[in-house]
Order: C-alpha cells, then structure tokens, then sequence
C-alpha cells in the first residue's frame, strides 16, 4: 500500500498544517481579487480566526465576469436538465451573467442592498443558481431553504434570518407530483414574526401562483423593466450567505460562510479533491437546498470554470433507474458526486445494473460519495458496476467541503472500504477521549478539528456566537468538535462511525430528532416520547418514534401513528420520513429523568448494551428491548 506519509499529498498536506497562512495565500493567488489579501489570517473580536479578512472581492465577479472577460462566454455555464418537465436548457457563461446582473438589479431597485438578507425557496431549476448569484452580485447574504420545508420551518428561518426579500417558485415537481410553493410561502409569512418586503415569484408552467400586490412581484415581468447590476464588493469576512443546518434542540442554526474563504478553498478543491480543469462537466447531484448544492452545484464549477448541471429529478422514476447514466452520457460527465442513498436506490430498482448497459460511460473518470456513511456493500456495487474509482469523501454543512478524501488530484491513495480516506490539506484532524487526550491508531474516540480550521469553515452561528462556541469548541478547547465519532488506522485513513448527538441522517440528510420530539409532544395523548434513528438499507437511517400515552388516553396504537405522522409531516416536511411510531409503557431514563436515547439506539443496531450506573430502573431496559424486538425495530446481526 502505498504510504500516504509519503509522496505528493503528505508534502501537501504537511505544507498546510506547518505553515496555514503561507499555504492558503498561495492558493488565495488564483482567484482574481478587487484588492488582494495581505491579512491572511487573523482573529475577529470573538476570538475566532478569520482569512483573508482585509480583502476586497465579489463572489459573483469570480465565478461569472471573470470568465466572460477571459474568453469563456461562450462555454456552457450550467446545463439545465428536467426530466420531470421533459426540459433541457444550457445556458452559456455569458448568458447566465446577463440573467444574473438583470435579476439582481430587479432586487436592488426591490430595495435589497449590501449586507441584507434574501431568503430563497426554490425547487433545482436554474432560476435558483441565477437567484443566489444575484444575491451574491449585490453583497447581500442568501439563504436558501429546501421546497420540501413546511411553512413552520420556513417561519423559523425568516424570523431568524430576518430577510428583505424571499424569492420563490409557483412549484416544484415530485417526480409525478406538483407542488405548490406559494401556498406554503404565504403561510411562512403569516406564521412568521417578522415580514418581508417582498416575494419574488417565478411562475412556472405547472402551476401559477396567486399574486399578493404590492408585496409580490413577478419575476419574468419584473426583469423587462429591470437595469443591470454592477457587482459590490465586500470585505473577505464578509457572509456570503448563511444555511441553516438541523441542531440537538430543535431549534435551526445559521451556518455563515464568508466569501474570502469559501472561493478560495472551494476553488482548491475542484482541483486537488475532484481532479476537475476548467471545460470539465462536473454534476453533483444533489439540491441548491442541502450544502452540497451550494458548494458543488453552484459555486466551485463555476469559480473554476466548469460546467455544472442542475438536475430535477431523482436516480430512479425518472423515468428509471438508469437516470443518471444517461445524463453522464449525454452530457459527458467527467466526475459524479451524489449521497449513497442515490445509489443504494438504484441498485434496489436495478441490482444487476442492466439499465447501465444502455450507456456509455466512458467519459466518466471517478464517482464521488457524501452525505452519510459510505457502507461497503454500495461502495463495492457501485465500483463492480461502473468500473469506476469511488472516493468516498466525509465533510460537514460547517465546514462547505471535504475534511477528508481521497486527493485524485493530489496523488490518489488506494482506497479502504468504509474509510473517507486521509484528511484534506488544512484539516488537523485528531481522534479524542472524553478528556481530549489523543488517541494511539485503531482506537474510537470523538473526532476533532485541531484550531485553526481552513478557509470556508464556519466562524460563527447566525446571530449566536455563543451558540457556535457553546456547541462546537467548549467540549475540547483548542479543537473544533465534529459531532462524529471514528477512528484512525495504522495507515491514516479515517473511518467515521456515525454521530455521537441526536441528529440522524435520512438519505444524506440531517434531521433533528429533537425536532421531531417537540411535535409527538404536542399530541394530547403523548405524555412522553423519544426519537431514535435505526438503519435502513435505502436511506442510511429512517427515525421511529416512541411514545408513552397520558393515563385515560383513548386512542389505540394505530390511530395515534397515523395522526403523529401527519403532524410530523405538516410541521418538518416529507423528507422527515418518520412512518412508524410504537406505544410503550415506559422509557429507560436516569434517576434525574434524563432518557437514555444513547441505550436505545445500542438496542436497535443490535450493540453490546452498556446500561449506565444513572438508569432509575434496570428492568426497562430488557422489556424496552423486548418491545423494539418485537416491532422489528432491532438490526438484523
């Protein structure tokens, strides 16, 4: 095997550990700046360490003038693929500035300026890539949530983020399924505490969307009037946007990317993570919604001058599970980046992969994989199946890229099933015991982000630093706390082994079971309730609710779970997935009260049960277990 200790990554990656500031200014150097850094890295009036805090640039600037004025306006900038509403566009780097600048002067003379907050609810359609570079054009700071949010969760993050303007779509399409945007958007805006002064709506074919005047404005009729927007810079620290990612307590946090660091290491990484060169087709097959959207869709491609594509559709039923192979072909796909569950879904559907014979995908260099744990058995399907490398890569929604990969464009690494492979240049990562001592190889402990973090990492929660430092650096001083726990082998590789909070991942997708919990609460017949995640061979993980019944409560077992679903349903969305909740007599808890959610979750992955010396009662543990036996909701050994 060869070492990665030695050789072209550990010369690069002991580069950026030893001497960060030199290393990053190096990189900073391929990015065209208003004013180039000389403050390279520096600390905020928190403490934190900031880069690049006393340049001048515009985000939008380097992934779209740029280009055009370097003689790549005529190269496809995105390619809009829908196969949902049978429709293909590819928009040229020229015509998307055009469409951005006039889009942003709509907003700007809607009010929008420097510094103000948009947030944006759209489906994967290419309006959405020109709404957040228009954001970004302005110096404004967008946040973009997910359509499948219900309008409680839209409501929680306007009152958090306070925006000037919402953008929106009449709809989006759910394979077969329309729906509609502004019913949900209206509802947002009355739950919510604070109003915007503005909904812009792009009326789509499917469905068309009541309009509220003044508040409303028309998209398509609001840019025939509209003059183009010159870019504003912004100072490095500045945010580019913020996106609210799921938290223990239910309660969203505003991750904020500033735009100094975030276009230098995201333009970094399409070369030394992806391999990719300015001209390459690079998909990542995710939405604008989740951080792989903004990172990989949107920004990276287009600061290095690929080309991206926006897909509206899923890997299978749309129209089959031979989906993304025909998309890599037609638009000859040089690397693929999607969540295993994508995969893990098509192999379902098409297990031996006939639908892939249908394709040639000889353009296709590697696939890559994020968004929860690579298990084996996807990794060696997809390998066997596409003939293809597979680099499973693990990064976070506070970090906006990889922590640790396999550099294919770097030195690539032979490759260890279930491993992320070797930290990223600027990631000093250490595996720590509970007293933040390091541990010696092979040994699981919480894994840790020794200060400072690189460029585009997180420096602050939206209006609560007290909540990032409370959360993410008081557990061990001096490091970052990831969340994750996982080990590092005699090699260097890493091996994440899952989260050690309760949030769960539904097909690459974080969710609060906290969240959840406040919603199965404020049933009248639920006294107490827990969620846990247990494994699912499709989506990773899939939450399951318990929950013990107020004394007279009268509801059986099966009408409580139909109406707990459609709550949960209505107040998180869909993508929540929680079909199943059981009735138990009691819950395992400490003598202070607190449930024991780490015991039930050793339970359900069919663990070694360590019954803490805390638990009020001994004797709920087996007949808890007895009951997740019985209801199927242990793992298969």
């Amino acid at each position: 095997m060869t070492n990665p200790c030695e050789g072209a990554y550990a010369k690069e990656y002991q580069a950026s550990i030893e001497t960060p500031a030199e290393f990053w200014a190096e990189q900073a150097k391929a990015l065209d700046w208003y004013k180039a850094p000389k403050q390279i890295l520096s600390e905020d009036i928190n403490g934190m360490q900031r880069w690049f805090a006393d340049a001048e640039l515009n985000t939008c600037y380097m992934a779209l003038d740029y280009h055009v004025a370097n003689g790549r306006g005529e190269q496809s900038a995105i390619i809009y693929d829908s196969p949902v509403t049978a429709t293909k566009t590819k928009i040229s780097y020229s015509e998307l500035l055009d469409q951005v600048a006039t889009f942003a002067g709509l907003l700007q003379q809607s009010g929008v300026s420097k510094g103000d907050r948009v947030v944006i609810y759209m489906p994967m359609i290419a309006e959405a890539v020109v709404a957040m570079l228009a954001v970004a054009r302005l110096g404004a700071i967008h946040s973009v949530v997910f359509g499948g949010f219900s309008a409680n969760e839209l409501a929680v993050r306007i009152d958090d983020a306070k925006p000037k303007a919402l953008i929106t779509a009449s709809c989006g399409i759910e394979i077969n399924r329309v729906i509609e945007y502004k019913p949900m958007v209206d509802e947002a805006i009355v739950i919510a505490s604070h109003k915007p002064d503005h909904v812009v709506i792009l009326q789509r074919p499917e469905a068309q969307a009541e309009m509220q005047a003044p508040r409303d404005i028309d998209w398509k009729e609001g840019i025939k009037t509209a003059s183009k927007a010159d870019c504003v810079p912004v100072r490095g620290d500045d945010p580019l946007y913020v996106l609210y990612t799921s938290g223990t307590t239910g309660k969203p946090k505003g991750v904020v990317r500033d735009n100094g660091g975030h276009a230098v290491a995201l333009k970094y990484s399409m070369s030394a993570v992806y391999n990719m060169q300015p001209g390459d087709v690079f998909w990542a097959a995710s939405d604008v919604g989740w951080v792989v959207g903004h990172s990989y869709i949107v920004y990276a491609p287009l600061l290095h001058g690929c080309t991206t594509i926006v897909y509206e559709g899923k890997p299978v039923r749309t129209p089959d599970a031979g989906a993304f192979w025909r998309v890599i072909e037609e638009y000859q796909v040089k690397a693929v980046f999607a969540a295993p569950t994508a995969f893990r879904a098509i192999r379902k559907e098409d297990p031996e992969a006939d639908l892939m014979a249908n394709y040639n995908l000889d353009c296709l260099e590697t696939v890559f994989m994020a968004g929860e744990r690579l298990d084996p058995p996807t990794y060696h399907w997809t390998t066997e199946k596409t003939g293809k490398p597979v680099v499973d890569h693990w990064w976070q929604t506070e970090t906006g890229w990889a922590i640790a990969a396999n550099l294919t464009g770097v030195e690539t690494l032979p490759t260890k099933p279930g491993s992320s492979t070797v930290p990223v240049p600027g990631f000093n990562i250490q595996i720590l015991d509970s007293l933040g001592n390091e541990l010696p190889a092979n040994t699981q402990g919480a894994i840790a982000l020794k200060l400072p973090l690189p460029p585009s990492c997180l420096a602050t929660i939206w209006g609560d630093f007290d909540r990032f430092n409370d959360g993410y650096l008081t557990e061990y001083p001096g490091y970052y706390c990831s969340g994750d726990g996982g080990y590092i082998d005699e090699d260097g590789y890493l091996f994440v082994m899952g989260r050690t909070d309760d949030v769960i991942n539904v097909a690459g997708h974080r969710l609060s079971t906290g969240e959840m919990e406040e919603v199965l609460a404020s049933h009248p017949a639920v006294a107490e309730c827990s969620v846990i995640g247990i494994h699912d061979n499709l989506k990773g993980q899939i939450p399951v609710g318990m929950t013990l019944l107020k004394d007279g409560a009268d509801i059986s077992a099966e009408q409580l779970e139909k109406e707990l679903v459609a709550m949960v349903r209505k107040e998180i969305g869909p993508l929540a997935c929680l079909k199943q909740t059981i009735v138990v007599p009691r819950l395992p808890k400490t003598r202070s009260g607190k449930i024991l959610r780490k015991l039930l979750r050793q339970i359900a992955e069919n663990q070694d049960i360590v019954v803490p010396s805390t638990i009020d009662d001994p004797a709920s543990v087996s007949e808890i277990q007895g009951i997740m036996q019985s209801n199927g909701l242990v793992k298969k050994s």
